[in-house]
């Protein structure tokens, strides 16, 4: 059995009745920013105060106008500010910047043309961001024959599947012998590295839409995109949950016809999930043609950002501008809802684990002002997760208005399937041609990804916009629960809240893999 360095993930999704802008003029809380000085004014203060440049080099994000005079104006106050300009994303005004200046932000942030600025992080980074709910459990040769032998029985099935109850469960074994899905489909895994040479994913992988984005520039050299090491398996797993292929070896996806990429965005020292680098990777997967996107993390150091902080503030709106641009070029972005069973819509949230690069300091945040990345910006779809009784998994985050729809996480701790290892988890590919059980939100995320490729294949003219309407339209409506009493201790362990059609544990429902290619 090996151990993943996890930690439970409160991705944060409240209702958002507004449409951030690439400004963030309109998101509650944030007012429009005006210029403070002009650059050359700026830039002369800030070269004074750079002169002693005593902080650690951080990274920043420093988000324009899109314009090329605001751009190059700047670049120049940037470089007189002690910065250097690592990355420009002109067309979404996005520059990543590195700077040992202590004053940095602040002098940048009085640049005339500068709308939001900050620094990605507070100290050297230690902390892993998926969202993964506990450790990874290795399939045993033993192990691996008993399921082979049950999978025997059922001859159409891959070697593995019988333990795979996640596939049944939504009907993707069924629809996989209608419609795998197309080839001209991709879902691209924004993760910790995809290892393509796994002979459940070599067949359907795409090189040409793979990347390292590390660092906040796209790095395309052959396998830049794989893991830097076998403890790095989360976005294999994710992956093969996504689109394995049938090929009679190891486990199934949920769409095994389609295209999968891998765009590495943690960080090889830590884990950690930059936002320069999720940046690129929205970026870089708009450019190189991805249908889908799928995010089984939230973007560090900050579980929450506030925009009343100018660092955090300045994180949402990069990030957010990079999705904006993935979304109007058609894509549909997927992301977890967390790993903390909290109720998301409620009025106040405790957050104790930010900032996670350093000491955490609890604060109770404000979910109108704070925002959790990405999951919580405008068009992403938000998945909580079930178990194998179709109930929310123990520990899947939920909310009225905030989950759009559910699916197979995984819950090893209440709910158990009949099958041969009973263990309630999702099975999938790991690195080095192996298999592993896992759970979380992390794992659900990817079974709507793979279904909303099946419905981008059965209709190939939706773009992200219609993809989510038909996600919400085919899932299968689940009512709350009567009784909530997971522990059996006579308290509720979370409250739904909600009708048939939509509610808080489930959104629209729990997606139907068969209903997508019907």
């Amino acid at each position: 059995m090996a151990h993943l360095r996890s930690r439970r993930r409160l991705a944060l999704a409240v209702p958002v009745v507004l449409s951030l802008t690439a400004s963030l003029g309109s998101l509650p809380g944030v007012a429009s920013a005006a210029p403070l000085t002009s650059a050359s004014s700026a830039a002369s203060a800030a070269s004074a105060a750079s002169a002693t440049e005593d902080g650690p080099n951080l990274a920043y994000v420093v988000n324009t106008k899109t314009d090329k005079r605001t751009i190059a104006s700047v670049k120049k106050a940037i470089a007189a500010a002690g910065g250097t300009v690592v990355i420009t994303y002109d067309r979404i005004g996005v520059i990543v910047v590195h700077s040992a200046n202590p004053g940095f932000g602040a002098q940048i942030r009085a640049v005339r043309g500068v709308q939001s600025a900050g620094a990605t992080r507070t100290t050297p980074l230690v902390a892993a961001g998926t969202t993964d709910e506990g450790a990874a459990d290795y399939l045993t040769a033993d192990e691996a024959a008993k399921v082979k032998a049950a999978s025997a029985k059922t001859p159409e099935s891959e070697p593995l599947e019988a333990d795979q109850w996640d596939l049944r469960s939504i009907g993707a074994d069924k629809a996989a012998k209608i419609n795998p899905g197309s080839k001209k489909v991709t879902v691209a895994v924004i993760d910790t590295g995809v290892d393509d040479t796994h002979p459940d994913l070599a067949p359907n992988f795409s090189a040409s839409q793979s990347a390292n984005c590390v660092g906040g520039v796209a790095d395309t050299s052959e396998g830049a995109w794989r893991p830097y090491t076998a403890d790095d398996y989360h976005g294999t797993h994710v992956a093969g949950e996504i689109a394995a292929a049938r090929n009679g070896v190891g486990v199934a996806g949920v769409a095994p016809g389609v295209k999968v990429s891998g765009i590495k965005v943690s960080d090889p020292n830590n884990g950690l999930f930059y936002p320069e680098s999720v940046v690129c990777a929205f970026v870089f997967a708009a450019d190189r043609g991805v249908e889908i996107t799928n995010n089984s993390y939230y973007v560090d150091p900050w579980l929450y950002n506030c925009v009343d902080d100018p660092d955090q503030k300045a994180i949402v709106d990069a990030v957010n501008r990079a999705q904006l641009y993935a979304q109007k070029k058609g894509l549909l972005n997927v992301a977890s809802a967390g790993n903390s069973n909290h109720d998301l819509a409620s009025d106040a949230i405790v957050d104790d684990s930010s900032p996670d690069d350093s000491t955490p300091v609890e604060r109770t945040i404000d979910p109108s002002e704070c925002f959790d990345v990405p999951t919580q910006l405008p068009g992403v779809v938000t998945v909580s997760a079930t178990g194998v009784q179709n109930l929310k998994s123990y520990y899947s985050t939920y909310g009225k208005g905030v989950v759009d729809v559910a699916a197979p996480g995984g819950d090893r701790r209440y709910q158990l399937p009949d099958t041969p290892s009973k263990d309630g988890r999702i099975l999938s590919t790991m690195p080095n041609g192996q298999y592993a059980f896992l759970q979380g939100t992390s794992m659900a995320s990817p079974h709507v990804a793979g279904v909303a490729a099946l419905l981008k294949s059965t209709h190939p003219w939706a773009n992200g916009t219609q993809l989510q309407r038909l996600l919400k339209a085919q899932a299968d409506k689940t009512a709350c629960p009567e009784s909530y009493d997971q522990d059996g201790d006579g308290t509720q362990d979370a409250v739904c809240q909600g009708g048939t059609k939509v509610n808080g544990f489930y959104g629209a429902g729990i997606v139907n893999a068969l209903k997508a290619v019907k």
